[in-house]
């Protein structure tokens, strides 16, 4: 009796497992198939440690860095003096080494007031580092949050750094970033006669590279000044495709807040050439679009002036009437022409809806742009102009992805 009831036992286990197995190939074909894998989280350049702590050790160091050059919270200036790194310097771009200096203003050379490590701004006249700031310093590390804009001025200053260091020198390590406009590629190539800090290269509005790809492109494709080529290591991120949804953790400047913002940048932006409101001036910069005329829309803003973020904001105390974009979902903003042909389209004096020194086309690029949107041409037919030059672009492009 007891063995059959052992035997009943274990026919009854092997009946369970049969019929689980038998579910579950019902209900999912197989068990892994049902199992989502996680991915895996992104990780900038500055996470790295290991692969570039033996490039930098004993050496002198310059970094050019902001409030976004963080890793895991810390900045990357207190991660280097916490791993003994000798720090000489910071140079300082747009917006200042901590991020909160307003768009255009002054940037004075100082001291940290938290380290005491000396402060260069090369937000100035002459925005390449001179040799007799670069004589003390071995190596030069750039870890700035891009956008992927060509008239955001990071990579601009990136080219002088790269023409410094090359003139002197002096090897470039660029600590790469995810590019949150990364996934797409828009806008004209730039006429090189309308080349500026908004815009020093060929390269699309929007031009789908990380900081570090465009460095490569920049001297791969001998646009530095001198001819010369810098000395440059990239530190890749990992777990990183050019698919990837990416939130910048930290905002990159004071007037692009969030993701929604950065997205929609590359088509506000182009505001800054006309008589409008982008909403700077406001807590949602980049996100807004007004004027004082009640003909424009039912949305109403203010612009005044907010530290750090607007010292002399357009339209400054007069209300503003547009449209509000805050509803949008984020990830699913590209660069378009559309506001701003709307606006102009709705704008009573058309004749002073431009800047008069032509502003929109030292933005994106052309002066064919504006003349087309004056003769009545839609999105899709100014679009058809730039086609096959921005099929040259993406083969040139393709020799400098380090991401899929």
């Amino acid at each position: 009796m007891k063995n059959l009831k052992q035997i009943i036992f274990l026919l009854s286990m092997i009946y369970m497992v049969l019929s689980c197995s038998t579910d579950t190939k019902f209900k999912g074909h197989n068990i892994r198939e049902n199992i989502k894998t996680k991915p895996k989280q992104i990780e900038t350049g500055a996470e790295q440690i290991q692969d570039y702590l033996p490039l930098i050790t004993n050496k002198r160091i310059a970094l050019v860095v902001n409030q976004t050059s963080q890793i895991k919270g810390k900045h990357l200036l207190d991660t280097f003096l916490n791993l003994k790194i000798n720090v000489v310097k910071i140079f300082a771009l747009e917006h200042g080494f901590r991020g909160n200096v307003s768009a255009g203003e002054t940037i004075k050379n100082s001291r940290d007031t938290q380290t005491g490590v000396e402060v260069v701004s090369l937000y100035r006249k002459d925005k390449t580092p001179t040799a007799e700031e670069l004589k003390d310093i071995d190596i030069v590390v750039f870890d700035i949050q891009d956008v992927g804009v060509r008239f955001y001025t990071y990579i601009s200053s990136l080219s002088y750094i790269m023409e410094a260091c090359a003139n002197n020198g002096k090897e470039l390590l660029v600590f790469d970033r995810p590019n949150p406009n990364g996934d797409y590629v828009a806008g004209p190539i730039l006429d090189m006669k309308y080349k500026s800090f908004v815009g020093m290269f060929p390269i699309p509005v929007v031009h789908g590279c990380t900081v570090g790809e465009i460095a490569m492109m920049i001297n791969g494709e001998n646009w530095l000044a001198v001819n010369k080529k810098c000395n440059l290591k990239v530190v890749k991120c990992k777990n990183y495709t050019h698919d990837s949804l990416y939130v910048p953790p930290v905002k990159p400047s004071p007037n692009l807040p969030d993701y929604l913002s950065i997205r929609l940048y590359p088509s506000i932006c182009l505001f800054e050439g006309t008589c409008m409101s982008l909403g700077r001036g406001t807590y949602f910069p980049f996100k807004v679009i007004g004027y004082p005329d009640p003909s424009l829309g039912e949305f109403s803003f203010v612009p005044q002036v907010i530290d750090s973020m607007a010292k002399k904001p357009d339209h400054e105390g007069v209300k503003c009437f547009g449209v509000d974009l805050r509803n949008l979902e984020a990830k699913d903003q590209k660069f378009t022409l559309k506001y701003l042909i709307e606006f102009y389209n709705k704008f009573s004096d058309k004749n002073e809806f431009f800047n008069q020194n032509g502003g929109i086309s030292w933005l994106v690029g052309k002066s064919t742009v504006q003349d087309m949107i004056i003769e009545g041409k839609s999105e899709i037919e100014i679009v058809d102009t730039w086609k096959h030059e921005m099929e040259e672009y993406m083969k040139m492009r393709k020799k400098y992805l380090l991401y899929p």
